[in-house]
């Protein structure tokens, strides 16, 4: 009985010394899993990280960019826009300057129309000077300037009172008569009044050339023409004009 305790106390070793690696075994896994999972999430920190400063990054980039455009879009109308015009001659011009293709067009057509008044009302009064058109046929300036339908009610020349009509077209139809008409709607309505007054002379002209005299004057027409255009884009502005203005008001 004696001998055989020594072999149980050695295996009662054996026992606990297996038990310590046991447990020392668990306590590494424990460690290493542990160690894993802090690497994972430093990982998963670091990505975060990098992607936020990357988004940083970008977003900078973007708002660079951004000022960047607004920098060369301001620089741009800078250089486009001309610098303003000061002291009496700017102002005078501003108007000219600043006016729509409308106003020029009926400004520029005024003009014609004045320049072959001018040109008609002088042949009419100095017989010397012969108009630049065909003077036989159905086309016949000359059988039409000097027939009676010529002088309206034997008193007034028609050329004169083409050229006073155009003297008045240039005045109102000029850059300083639009813009001087924004502020005051009684001559957008004289202006109106005129072209409609024209029209119909006009359309009594055509009548006397067509029916009484059996003759055309190509000046008389493009004079004619001229007019017509003019009506037209002052009936056009008119109509547009009116309504926004009313709601506006509104």
């Amino acid at each position: 009985m004696a001998a055989k305790k020594p072999a149980g106390r050695a295996s009662g070793t054996r026992q606990q010394q297996q038990q310590k690696r046991t447990s020392a075994a668990r306590t590494g896994t424990t460690a290493n899993t542990k160690s894993a999972r802090n690497g994972v999430a430093n990982g998963t920190s670091r990505a975060s990280a990098g992607d936020a400063g990357r988004g940083k990054s970008g977003s900078g980039a973007a708002t660079r960019t951004a000022a960047a455009q607004r920098t060369a879009a301001s620089r741009s109308a800078t250089a486009v826009q001309p610098a303003p015009r000061s002291g009496p001659l700017g102002r005078l011009l501003a108007p000219l300057t600043s006016m729509g293709w409308l106003p020029l067009a009926t400004f520029v057509l005024s003009l014609y129309g004045l320049g072959a008044s001018i040109y008609l009302t002088l042949a009419h009064y100095d017989t010397s000077i012969h108009l630049a058109c065909a003077d036989n046929g159905l086309v016949n300036c000359e059988a039409v300037t000097t027939s009676p339908e010529s002088i309206l009610f034997g008193i007034f020349p028609v050329a004169v009172l083409g050229l006073a009509f155009y003297v008045f077209a240039v005045a109102i139809n000029s850059p300083w008569g639009w813009r001087l008409s924004q502020s005051q709607p009684a001559i957008r309505w004289i202006r109106l009044g005129s072209v409609v007054v024209g029209m119909c002379f006009v359309l009594y002209l055509i009548y006397a050339e067509l029916i009484e005299i059996n003759a055309i004057c190509l000046w008389c027409t493009s004079v004619h023409v001229a007019t017509f255009l003019i009506f037209a884009l002052v009936v056009y502005r008119a109509s547009v004009a009116t309504p926004a203005a009313t709601a506006a008001k509104r």
